[in-house]
């Protein structure tokens, strides 16, 4: 009878030990998803057409697998993925890989020079020209559903491109580039991006976060690196224009590729920076896409040489659905709403008034009572995880995600399966303007998502133990 409970004993360690010593692979790919010219272009609240290329738009999807779990992460250079897109996709992707639909997030960097392909300000431009030409001249394609077919081929492909990787963890740091946009004034309001130099300026509403999250992937037969995961909090909004390009991430991938190989990828993940931008209020001038990329690169590059290895990988993803509560408006603010938006793009309307609209319509659009925030958690080893989260998230939600985390490396990325808008904090609810006025959910659902995510953490904590 021992010797049964022994070997069983024995038996059961041999499987554990054998489960936590699964080979892990990882595999990468790119797959471009330029729309054509002239295609509406995302951003703004004018009706931009693009002209041209600046540089192509990709979806780089990476997929992990270790043991029978597999699980895969696409960023993608748009300024956010509609929820339809992102539930197409993931089906798409399970279906073509056998993934669970569970474990793939698709996220925008939220460039504001992609295309414009859903939304409130998308259905008032495409009424506005049918109604002119009688049917939408600048949609001649399917645009969305070729997003979503793409963003499915990048995983397909990324899954092809497994191979044992050895993986190294760690933040690099940056406290040149981004700067909150939101300010406490003289006349006791808050306002968003009230001016470079301005008097009135009493001092900045909210922290940055100056962290750069970096997980590198190297082949392990080759000893290699030939991909990064880098996440920034730091909005997208520094080129302009009518041509496509990826903004910073851009230029940030071309100077990887310099001073790597020419094939290395760099996966950016935006950090939550829905009260972070680019702009310095104490200096009259701007750092361009370029100069903000090749900036990044120069912490990027120092970080990477100083990560450390990370030991027993562990691959598990965890995730859960927050239904958020919408805000309300009566019909007759609603039928005021749909009455701006006819002047949307009119520069005499006053802005906060029009970004009310908008919010209002884009809420109508979705015709709910909640939406659903969907709270993703990937831990690759008992050192290192990913927290993804849908909308544009505020800096100190995010910061208090890691700071609670279990997982001594922890990257939150925003923007993920779904763009409901902004997800202020109670404080900037009371505070007030821009974002408050764009968000679409009530005051407080952005704390409990974060709760939901460090609850997520903890469990894959406490599993990989």
């Amino acid at each position: 009878m021992k010797l049964r409970i022994i070997l069983a004993i024995s038996c059961c360690l041999t499987l554990i030990q054998s489960a936590a010593a699964a080979e892990f692979s990882a595999g990468v790919a790119v797959v471009d998803v330029t729309p054509p010219v002239p295609y509406r272009m995302s951003g703004y609240f004018s009706e931009r057409l693009s002209t041209g290329i600046l540089d192509p738009l990709y979806a780089k999807a990476i997929v992990f697998k270790q043991g029978s779990t597999s699980a895969a992460l696409v960023f993608v250079d748009i300024s956010g993925v509609s929820l339809d897109v992102a539930t197409k996709a993931r089906r798409q992707a399970a279906e073509l890989t056998g993934i669970p639909y569970e474990h793939i997030a698709v996220a925008a960097t939220h460039s504001h020079t992609g295309p414009l392909y859903f939304g409130a300000l998308r259905a008032h431009f495409h009424r506005q020209t049918v109604k002119k030409h009688g049917r939408d001249i600048h949609e001649e394609v399917d645009y969305p559903a070729q997003l979503a077919a793409n963003i499915a081929k990048s995983i397909q492909q990324a899954q092809k491109n497994l191979q044992p990787v050895k993986l190294a963890a760690g933040y690099a740091h940056d406290d040149r580039l981004s700067f909150n946009r939101r300010f406490h004034m003289k006349n006791g309001t808050v306002r968003f991006n009230p001016g470079q130099q301005n008097p009135n300026i009493i001092r900045a509403a909210g922290p940055i976060d100056p962290e750069v999250g970096l997980i590198e992937l190297t082949a392990a037969g080759s000893g290699k690196p030939f991909a990064a995961i880098v996440s920034f909090a730091l909005h997208l909004d520094t080129v302009g224009g009518t041509k496509y390009s990826g903004d910073y991430p851009k230029h940030l991938q071309d100077s990887l590729r310099s001073h790597f190989r020419d094939d290395y990828v760099s996966l950016f993940g935006s950090g939550t920076c829905g009260d972070i931008n680019h702009v310095d209020v104490t200096t009259r001038g701007r750092r361009s896409a370029q100069e903000i990329g090749s900036m990044l690169s120069e912490s990027v590059i120092k970080g990477l040489k100083q990560l450390k290895p990370v030991g027993a990988p562990s691959l598990a993803v965890k995730s859960a659905i927050l239904p958020a509560p919408v805000q309300q408006f009566t019909s007759e603010q609603i039928a005021a709403a749909a009455q701006t938006m006819e002047s949307v793009a009119d520069r005499k309307v006053p802005f906060l008034k029009r970004v009310e609209a908008y919010k209002i319509s884009a809420l109508q659009l979705r015709g709910v009572d909640t939406i659903p925030l969907e709270v993703q958690a990937f831990r690759l080893s008992p050192q290192v995880a990913i927290v993804t989260l849908p909308g544009e998230v505020f800096v100190d939600l995010g910061i208090a995600i890691k700071q609670a985390s279990p997982f001594p490396t922890t990257l939150v990325i925003e923007l993920a399966n779904d763009a409901p808008g902004y997800i202020p904090t109670k404080k900037a609810f009371v505070e007030g303007s821009y974002e408050t006025v764009n968000s679409r959910v009530q005051p407080g659902n952005g704390e409990k998502m974060a709760e939901t995510a460090i609850r997520l953490l903890r469990e894959l904590g406490d599993s990989a133990n």
